[in-house]
């Protein structure tokens, strides 16, 4: 960071493209004693730091997407597998309530694996640090694979199911790292892009699995042992490329305390030698950090600094899980069978679906940093609100108009283009960006614990919300997206192109924020008379 006294304005010519800022400290009698202009260059991605993005995903988010969508197309084949399992060691077959409860076991238990990983994922990130934690997180992937691809020759479904779990634990601890690693390794100037690349991979996870799932390739009684062990492939990619990248630069200068380090793995991925502007940003949070009390996982709770950006998004969690995306997928294969396609047909349309979430989530990639996560996350859960209701409608009243039916497939893909927009990305790396190094980690393991949560409710109940009220099984999702919708618009602030000290400064207590201002009255007054606008 090149600094510059705020006594002319001379030498402006040659920053006029940068970004100025207006800097000085107090001393203990509370005066000025120093004045500076920060002159903040204006940061790209980089061909070192997309290689280290790309390492990251599709070695980590694209295996929780995998895994997430794998078990929707050989759901039969495998049932079949259990059934003649257990017919081998009792000389009968499974009763159909056995039967469904064991799949529900083997659906249900990779969220609760990814909720105790979630959990678990600030501590293995602390520890190991970033790039450390996801390089070690792959021995879980590989124990999931071997579980998942012996259970059919060991005949054994204790195995796939147990498989499930370890997969569900490595996801979890993924969803915790990954956008750590992200938003640290990123510049502020394309943070949101950098973090979009999360959930990006994830949905391509999805449809890989979607489309080699299909009967005709991996779904039948020979080889969905592969398919369900096809991580294998992420993670012998991730072990080439990973070890390949730099650890977090903010983890090696505020965690490990080594500047040398953190100066290194800048230069690497900005491919430039002058990275003082944000080595000295890592330095003011040390001191900073320094300053506060010792962080402790119950002051998450205890002071409004830091409870206010905890709820904010533990809501957006809630938002992308409680937004009906879950029941939009896994009802519309239905829906468009309704409409009078082929069950063969509905499944390459459902596939389709699955490609505009793709797309639209790279979209989604290349404006956030241009019209801001806010403003996205409110079109999203907006497009969402209206679709959903249109959805409902079309539904209910489908037999009274054929035409409706029709409706129905735009009004899927139209929500899921809205939730690509924003909901289905912004909340796994916003919460990253909210909080400082410390209470960082504790705050994404709580986010990811939530969401994961979230899934594990909405994946037990809505087929027995579906199978109660049937065609009005929206209208739940369309009272919480009034409720998100809202609490975006009045509640959550905007992160884009902001340090971590304009984002926090909104949430701490009323004293606080009338120091800030009258240091920000002195500022204006201060470049008033220096000569600067």
């Amino acid at each position: 960071m090149e600094r510059k006294p705020l006594l002319n304005n001379d030498g402006d010519s040659d920053v006029s493209d940068l970004e100025k800022t207006f800097d000085f400290r107090r001393d203990s009698d509370g005066g000025i004693n120093a004045i500076s202009v920060t002159i903040d260059k204006k940061r790209t991605v980089t061909s070192s730091l997309a290689f280290a993005i790309t390492s990251c995903t599709l070695g980590s988010s694209f295996v929780v997407g995998y895994n997430t969508g794998v078990l929707n197309e050989p759901a039969e084949v495998i049932q079949d597998f259990y059934n003649s399992t257990y017919y081998n060691r009792n000389g009968e077959y499974m009763s159909s309530s056995l039967l469904t409860l064991l799949w529900s076991l083997t659906v249900s238990i990779f969220a609760i694996g990814g909720m105790i990983g979630g959990l678990s994922g600030g501590y293995v990130a602390n520890r190991f640090g970033r790039k450390g934690g996801l390089l070690r997180n792959n021995l879980l992937n590989l124990i999931a694979s071997g579980l998942l691809i012996f259970s059919k020759f060991a005949k054994s479904y204790e195995m796939l199911i147990a498989g499930r779990f370890v997969a569900g634990l490595c996801s979890g601890i993924a969803t915790a790292i990954v956008p750590l690693y992200l938003s640290e390794t990123a510049p502020i100037s394309v943070r949101g892009l950098a973090g979009t690349f999360n959930q990006l991979a994830i949905c391509l996870g999805i449809l890989v699995a979607q489309i080699i799932g299909l009967e005709k390739l991996l779904s039948t009684p020979d080889l969905w042992p592969y398919l369900l062990g096809g991580t294998l492939v992420p993670m012998v990619f991730q072990l080439l490329t990973l070890p390949c990248c730099v650890e977090s630069p903010s983890y090696l200068m505020i965690n490990k305390d080594s500047e040398n380090m953190a100066e290194r793995a800048l230069v690497w991925l900005r491919k430039d030698t002058d990275v003082y502007d944000e080595i000295e940003e890592m330095k003011a949070e040390i001191e900073k950090s320094k300053r506060a009390t010792k962080f402790h996982f119950t002051d998450l709770f205890k002071h409004q600094e830091l409870l206010t950006p905890l709820i904010i998004s533990l809501v957006l969690q809630l938002s992308q899980q409680f937004s009906g995306i879950n029941a939009v997928i896994y009802y519309s294969t239905l829906i468009f069978e309704s409409a009078g396609l082929s069950e063969s047909n509905a499944q390459y349309a459902t596939l389709g679906t699955g490609a505009v979430n793709v797309l639209m989530t790279f979209v989604s990639a290349n404006i956030m940093d241009k019209v801001g996560r806010r403003t996205l996350h409110l079109i999203g859960l907006g497009g969402m609100l209206v679709f959903s209701v249109i959805l409902s409608v079309a539904l209910i009243f489908q037999n009274d108009a054929s035409w409706l039916s029709y409706i129905s497939i735009i009004a899927v893909m139209a929500y899921i283009v809205s939730f690509a927009t924003g909901p289905g990305s912004i909340p796994w790396f916003y919460v990253a960006e909210l909080f400082a190094q410390g209470p960082r980690s504790a705050a994404v393991s709580l986010s990811v614990l939530t969401n994961w949560l979230a899934n594990f409710t909405v994946g037990v109940s809505y087929p027995e919300i579906q199978k109660e009220i049937t065609s009005y099984s929206f209208l739940p999702f369309v009272g919480m997206l009034v409720f998100f919708w809202l609490f975006t618009f009045f509640k959550v602030p905007e992160t884009k192109g902001k340090t971590i000290d304009e984002i926090t400064s909104s949430f701490k207590p009323d004293k606080d924020k009338q120091i800030q201002s009258q240091e920000s009255d002195g500022y204006q007054r201060l470049k008033e008379d220096n000569g600067y606008s």
